[in-house]
């Protein structure tokens, strides 16, 4: 009989919601017949919708014909459904960007964004709310942004961000041997008006001709890192715009945003979200005689 268990990042879900992501072909509607009907089967006995779920619990499903052509679904969708679901929760998810994927849409990427993805994935799932990101990433920058499931939680979300209690991390590779660490404060033009920018740094590894830095946004004015790492004289690696080196080995900009952490302002818990280096980046590394780094 299939059998799903319920992991750490799943526990704020809904037994629908954790069940449509094993089972994407599955529509809501045949999952709640299963539920009414007392065939999936927890550790607890009989699964209802309102149940809360808890981590290690072991869901359990018929042996039936039906349920093994839904099962047999995914793996024909996995080529349209390129998103990395990171986390999830009844309002949350948060999906993993890759580089050269626009956030919204734009000129160039009108069709073909993370928000259009996130929207047919909700709509593959028969869901009725809308989503929208709570952030950006620029196009060549990976790593995980933040969506809101519903209007309600978008509202929430996006206070949180603009009172700045959302931590982000990224990992970035610059010109030359920077020092140990510390601050980069600068003016940065923002919709024509200087506005302070403020980023915290911390060197990784380093030698002559390169730094791996971790780096703490406490403000988001727009190419904040590139512009500010260039005023220093280390530029990033890959960055045209902003002179650094692109060498053919580095197929994009290195940077990347590996953490994002912040108190959820549904249930109170802390979050921490990491995204690991993409393998593109690890293994540009090994040019510069450096590891990547663990997350």
């Amino acid at each position: 009989m299939p059998t799903f268990t319920v992991g750490d990042n799943e526990v704020r879900l809904s037994p629908v919601e954790f069940l449509q992501r094993h089972i994407s072909a599955a529509s809501k509607s045949y999952l709640r017949q299963l539920m009414k009907k007392d065939k999936v089967i927890g550790p607890r006995g009989p699964v209802r919708e309102q149940d809360r779920l808890q981590a290690g619990d072991a869901l359990q499903l018929p042996d039936s014909g039906r349920l093994r052509e839904l099962l047999a679904a995914p793996a024909e969708k996995a080529v349209a459904d390129p998103l990395f679901i990171l986390y999830e929760s009844r309002e949350i998810l948060i999906v993993n960007k890759p580089a050269g994927l626009a956030t919204h849409s734009s000129e160039g990427h009108l069709q073909n964004n993370l928000t259009t993805q996130v929207e047919a994935l909700v709509a593959s799932r028969g869901d009725g709310y809308q989503v929208a990101p709570i952030h950006r990433l620029d196009l060549e920058t990976s790593g995980p942004v933040l969506f809101g499931k519903g209007k309600k939680a978008c509202s929430e979300l996006g206070k949180m961000f603009m009172l700045h209690n959302v931590e982000k991390g990224y990992l970035a590779l610059v010109l030359g041997k920077t020092s140990g660490g510390g601050m980069l404060l600068s003016k940065v033009t923002a919709k024509g008006k200087d506005k302070e920018a403020q980023t915290a740094f911390r060197a990784l590894q380093r030698n002559e001709q390169a730094s791996l830095l971790q780096l703490t946004l406490f403000t988001g004015r727009q190419h904040q890192i590139r512009r500010q790492l260039a005023e220093a004289g280390h530029p990033l690696y890959g960055d045209k715009r902003y002179g650094g080196p692109c060498p053919a080995e580095l197929p994009r900009l290195f940077l990347h945003c590996c953490q994002l952490a912040f108190v959820d302002p549904f249930s109170g818990a802390p979050l921490e979200i990491n995204c690991p280096l993409p393998t593109d980046l690890s293994e540009f590394l090994n040019h510069c005689s450096m590891t990547a780094p663990g997350v």
